[in-house]
């Protein structure tokens, strides 16, 4: 039986290491995250009397690349794994997947499989769209697997013997949504009787990207005011953990009506009002929150970010949420009445996920081409 499948190779600018991994996108399950198997192949005569490790870097740029003067520094990182790959340990507590063992019997004796493991909690891969007029790398959560040759693992890595290779830590819908959100508010006046009463209820709380999102509205006026309009938005909560103040919101869509309005005292009013929140409407706004991306990857907004605790928050990331609100105006005088519902936005397991499961049918499809130097994708039959 021949097996065709597709993986990603990089290798060392002075070509004695190379790494293959059959995929980049790696799931975050809540609890725990996927493993981050590859092939390492050496040249054993350049590598003697000295080892190969493997690390996860997490990066965090939190401010301009080129705001960074006298010293001043936006960026950080961190080591989330770190392994000794050659010589490698004459005891490990995992199986080579399939992929693993075909690549060592194609690619021959120098080549040794590997595996990192990044902690449950650690930040999700999020891009900040920056402004046309930016330059440099954008602010944001990455994530790069690092190849090195060293005598340890705190040695400084020579270049020309370093491979990184950009990889993204993901999450996708969960199988079960929660109850559909609804919420109501009243709002009472000073010197009037009476209050004004608006519902707000979802049809669902669990969206994908791209699918509309029916907000139904339901108004009764109990008082001597009137309502002249209705605005309805997705507003995308950002996060910025590191920051006590590092919390803002984007409205991500956005609709206005005045239909059924001025509504009168004693009157009520019921309308379904539709949001669709896409990256195609907001390109020019800076600080966006994007799903992490790959070289020449299709940008989409950024996923809700799902925690096991929301109250242990990594303080080292970025967490993305989304809520509808809804504003009834009544004026300069009476002034406005809002109501809010967070919902969840992610993508769905199946399609995209499905690439990540490829691996168990031995049929690993390269879904995203990446032109940094030194890196292709490479049939393995």
């Amino acid at each position: 039986m021949v097996y065709n499948f597709k993986v990603f190779k990089k290798c060392a600018p002075n070509g004695k290491l190379t790494l293959y991994m059959a995929k980049r996108d790696f799931v975050d399950h809540i609890s725990f995250v996927e493993p981050i198997d590859g092939v390492v192949v050496l040249d054993e005569e350049y590598v003697r009397g000295r080892k190969v490790w493997g690390q996860v870097v997490c990066t965090f740029r939190y401010g301009r690349e080129e705001d960074e003067v006298m010293g001043l520094n936006f960026y950080k990182e961190l080591f989330l794994a770190s392994e000794q790959l050659y010589p490698p340990p004459e005891k490990r507590n995992w199986e080579p997947t399939r992929t693993q063992e075909r690549l060592i019997k194609k690619l021959g004796e120098n080549a040794f499989a590997f595996r990192l493991t990044v902690p449950a909690g650690a930040p999700g891969s999020v891009t900040l769209q920056p402004a046309l007029e930016d330059e440099g790398e954008p602010c944001g959560v990455h994530y790069y697997v690092k190849l090195f040759v060293g005598d340890s693992e705190i040695d400084r890595s020579h270049r020309r013997s370093t491979i990184a290779l950009g990889i993204r830590k993901v999450q996708y819908a969960p199988s079960k949504p929660g109850p559909q959100p609804c919420t109501v508010v009243r709002k009472d006046f000073v010197l009037s009787p009476g209050q004004l009463e608006l519902e707000l209820t979802l049809d669902k709380q669990l969206y994908m990207h791209g699918e509309s999102i029916a907000v139904n509205v339901c108004i009764r006026n109990h008082s001597n005011k009137v309502v002249k309009r209705i605005k309805a938005a997705v507003q995308q909560g950002v996060d910025v953990v590191l920051f006590q103040s590092g919390q803002y919101r984007n409205i991500v869509a956005s609709v206005e009506t005045q239909d059924g309005c001025p509504l009168q005292p004693g009157s009520s009013l019921q309308r379904v009002l539709h949001l669709t929140p896409g990256l195609s409407t907001n390109r020019d706004k800076r600080g966006i929150a994007l799903d992490g991306q790959l070289k020449r990857g299709d940008a989409a907004l950024a996923s809700t970010t799902l925690m096991l605790d929301p109250d242990q928050r990594d303080a080292f990331g970025i967490v993305v949420s989304y809520s509808v609100k809804v504003k009834l105006y009544l004026g300069a005088l009476a002034g406005e009445l809002a109501a809010e519902l967070p919902f969840i936005m992610m993508h769905p397991k199946e399609g995209r996920a499905k690439m990540i499961h490829a691996d168990s049918q031995a049929d690993v499809e390269m879904f995203r081409q990446d032109t940094v130097h030194h890196q292709e994708s490479v049939e393995v039959y």
